[in-house]
């Protein structure tokens, strides 16, 4: 069914729609009478006033644009929840769309809601953005932007993130306290800040223990269940298995732990495992696997904060960089070599 409008609602009492928007708007030169008859008549009609048509003639909009790489993902989706929640009290609505691990896609939404006009864009980049021109192109044309998580560095808006680099090597730091010395790694892909910032924590805590970087343990990969099954075949083909493994998110250590069991892999005696977020997931596992909390809600309600901020500095805008706190949530899948798990 078409959506009704304000020309149906003013045929249908017999008014022009100038004054049906007028008595929407509690406009003193209506009378209460009428007042009442055309909101009597858009609620038994359903009518709903059409956002964007307002948001152009007041030349601003109560759209909120997200990108994410994966809804799926219960990290993002408990972003997206922070951000909804926010710029709910404020006032605004918001389009959320998913990259799907995509360049061709992140540049597809970021147009399109451009083109849609919306107050301002939230963005954690895909696995394969290491090219930036259409979120440069976006502030080019002064559309508010703030990115979390996946971010590009390079560009001047305002961030949300956790220290990478402390949590990766705090992680570490567990693994070699806990008696392994033969840590991989199943990284993320190359180009992106966040696996580099770990990447580079993994190794300082390596090299501050007085432990060598083995090369081949070294697995790039993605951020999916499949990137960490696929990862753990490589460490499968090798003549020696790390004796533990930091994975650059949860997903991607369920994965290697479920192709590690299926090959008779056991966690942790013969391989521990540390993941990243604290996904549900983690904590369902046995043994229940070790991670880094990052949190997510907060994230989200931080980052669409920031963003609202910029809505009213009216030119006057300086990016800043939000770092949020995380904690090292220690689980069977890393106890101590040896060690009894109570």
């Amino acid at each position: 069914m078409a959506q009704f409008t304000i020309k149906d609602l003013a045929r249908k009492l017999g008014v022009s729609p100038s004054t049906v928007s007028r008595a929407l708007h509690d406009h003193p030169d209506i009378s209460e009478d009428t007042k009442r008859r055309v909101v009597a008549a858009a609620e038994k009609y359903h009518y709903q006033p059409n956002l964007i048509a307002q948001s152009l003639q007041k030349k601003s909009s109560t759209t909120i644009g997200v990108i994410v790489p994966e809804i799926r993902h219960h990290f993002f989706s408990t972003v997206i929840s922070g951000i909804e929640e926010v710029a709910y009290e404020a006032g605004y609505i918001i389009m959320v769309c998913q990259s799907n691990e995509t360049l061709a896609r992140e540049i597809v939404n970021t147009q399109a809601l451009v083109a849609n006009r919306v107050a301002g864009l939230l963005v954690a980049i895909s696995t394969e953005t290491t090219r930036y021109d259409h979120l440069k192109s976006v502030l080019k044309r002064g559309v508010p932007l703030v990115q979390f998580d996946r971010v590009v560095e390079e560009l001047e808006t305002s961030k949300v993130v956790i220290d990478d680099y402390s949590a990766a090597y705090e992680a570490v730091m567990h693994l070699v306290r806990s008696g392994y010395r033969r840590i991989g790694h199943l990284a993320g892909q190359e180009g992106i800040a966040l696996n580099r910032h770990r990447f580079e924590g993994y190794r300082a805590a390596l090299a501050d223990s007085g432990l060598a970087f083995e090369e081949k343990f070294l697995v790039p990969g993605g951020y999916r269940e499949e990137d960490g099954r696929r990862g753990a075949e490589v460490y499968l083909a090798m003549d020696e298995l790390p004796d533990a493994i930091l994975a650059i998110n949860d997903p991607v250590a369920v994965g290697a732990f479920s192709r590690f069991r299926e090959a008779g892999v056991r966690i942790p005696e013969d391989v521990a495992l540390v993941g990243f977020s604290d996904t549900p997931a983690a904590a369902l596992i046995e043994p229940a696997l070790t991670t880094v909390y990052q949190p997510a809600f907060e994230m989200g309600r931080t980052a669409a904060t920031l963003l609202l901020e910029q809505f009213v500095t009216e030119g006057r805008f300086t990016p800043r960089t939000v770092t949020l706190d995380t904690e090292l949530l220690v689980r069977g899948s890393s106890r101590p070599k040896g060690a009894a798990w109570a």
